[in-house]
């Protein structure tokens, strides 16, 4: 068959794509042997977005696909399910290493050869993404990606949504382990947000492996993904493949067991929260699995980063950005609710502090060095009093409330601070607190603690009168 004929009718797009049959049913070296005016132009014309994505921009026939792109396990598993195994295939993605988004259609071609396979591979390249598009599946595929949006909001307990869909990905995979891992640059740390395990299928659960080097090799799989929307290996060979490429990940594989892995990113927006992945899956269901996935991880990514969204903005309302203690709105929400619950069993203790000389160091010595001065101050608190909710109620004063302490307690941890900051060459207090275990009242005790600090500010500078310094 003259394969650069048919390529020439095509007015899409259009490569023409051979596949080596291996004996047992595998494939071997996949090359592009023919292509459309169109397609050709995607690779040598500068003007085309793809251009200059390509490693080579000299289209020449019967050449491996290697030369034009990266290898990419998932563009070979497409192309042999379509040229050997005879499926036509559609996929939409947006490969990391590309700057636009792909609709691919293979359809198988005869062959005069029993040992080479063909297929024709059709693209169309958008910029922008095409919410059509990414929902043109199959029905089933359909039906569970939607039943993932509907789960992932079902409850309030965002880790049970999650853990239910999990448990979902794992069954459409026939899997023995799914799990959902997110993972912290800044801490260099992760974390297990979902997990499912077949039972009876003796593996351990995710957090019998995430020791402190765990991090690390999740920092492979961005290699290891190569630049394509996943990551699959469905047999020895792609597994002896993995550990070759990848050594580190490969050999923490072989020690847990697994013979076949499915791996996506969980990517949005350009950030990538975490992974998720199926160990020892059904390797006939390959292309149903990858299908479904692509889809519910775009979902599933959007989720996550709409948590960390929410989290953060949590955090801005109730952290001091300086030192890190929580703020003054904090604050107030915590004695509200202290006020308004109904049970008012326990005694409650409140400390104020208040730092001798800071008016000095902000006109003196700058208000940068003002700042650093109520960092340090703060710092101090936490190490003596970091058991305890610590609150910046602003400026130079800071409030405690000590809980879960009798009044011997109390007066121990008030001497503390006060022994400190008499003894101390750095930060100074005034400390005044006060513990209430009969009327149980914590603005009462806020307001003598307060009083009971500018008492102690006034002996302080009486007994050290160099603090006082115009503050």
């Amino acid at each position: 068959m003259d394969y650069q004929k048919y390529a020439d009718m095509c007015k899409s797009m259009t490569c023409v794509i051979s596949v080596e049959k291996k004996p047992d049913g595998g494939y071997g070296t996949i090359r592009l042997v023919a292509g459309s005016k169109l397609y050709i132009d995607s690779i040598e014309n500068p003007a085309q977005m793809s251009s200059s994505a390509m490693l080579d921009n000299k289209f020449v026939p019967n050449c491996e696909y290697t030369r034009y792109i990266p290898k990419d396990k998932n563009f070979e598993e497409l192309v042999y399910t379509s040229a050997v195994l005879g499926h036509p295939q559609h996929t939409y993605v947006r490969p990391d290493r590309y700057p636009f988004w792909i609709n691919v259609f293979a359809m198988p071609l005869e062959s005069d050869d029993p040992d080479l396979c063909y297929c024709t591979y059709t693209m169309e390249i958008t910029k922008e993404r095409d919410a059509d598009m990414m929902t043109n599946l199959s029905p089933e595929a359909y039906a569970y990606v939607l039943k993932t949006c509907i789960k992932l909001r079902k409850s309030d307990d965002s880790l049970a949504n999650f853990n239910e869909v999990v448990s979902d990905i794992r069954e459409i995979c026939d899997s023995e382990h799914c799990c959902i891992l997110l993972t912290d640059k800044e801490r260099r740390e992760c974390v297990v947000y979902g997990e499912s395990i077949k039972e009876g299928c003796g593996r351990l659960p995710m957090a019998a492996y995430l020791d402190n080097n765990f991090f690390e090799i999740t920092q492979t799989w961005k290699d290891t993904i190569a630049g394509s929307t996943c990551y699959i290996a469905k047999n020895e060979e792609d597994m002896a493949e993995l550990r070759k490429n990848n050594p580190l990940w490969g050999e923490s594989l072989r020690g847990a067991g697994v013979k076949t892995i499915v791996l996506f990113p969980l990517e949005y927006n350009g950030d990538t929260y975490g992974y998720i992945w199926a160990l020892d899956f059904n390797t006939e269901n390959t292309s149903k699995i990858k299908e479904a996935l692509e889809l519910a991880t775009f979902f599933i990514a959007s989720e996550i980063a709409n948590l960390r969204l929410v989290q953060k903005l949590k955090r801005l309302s109730s952290v001091d950005l300086l030192t890190g203690v929580m703020n003054r709105n904090a604050m107030n929400n915590r004695v509200d609710s202290i006020v308004h619950c109904d049970k008012k069993s326990k005694p409650v203790g409140v400390i104020f502090t208040d730092i001798n000389g800071l008016k000095y160091v902000n006109d003196h010595e700058g208000h940068n060095a003002g700042d650093i001065l109520i960092k340090s101050a703060a710092a101090v608190l936490n190490d003596i009093c970091g058991e305890n909710e610590i609150y910046r109620a602003g400026g130079d004063e800071f409030m405690i409330i000590v809980s879960d302490i009798d009044r011997e307690g109390f007066e121990h941890l008030v001497e503390k601070l006060r022994i400190f900051s008499d003894t101390s060459n750095g930060v100074s207090f005034a400390v005044g607190g006060y513990f209430d275990d009969k009327e149980l009242d914590i603005r009462k005790a806020m307001r003598i603690a307060d009083e009971q600090m500018y008492i102690d500010k006034v002996r302080c500078y009486k007994r050290f009168p160099e603090r006082k310094r115009s503050n």
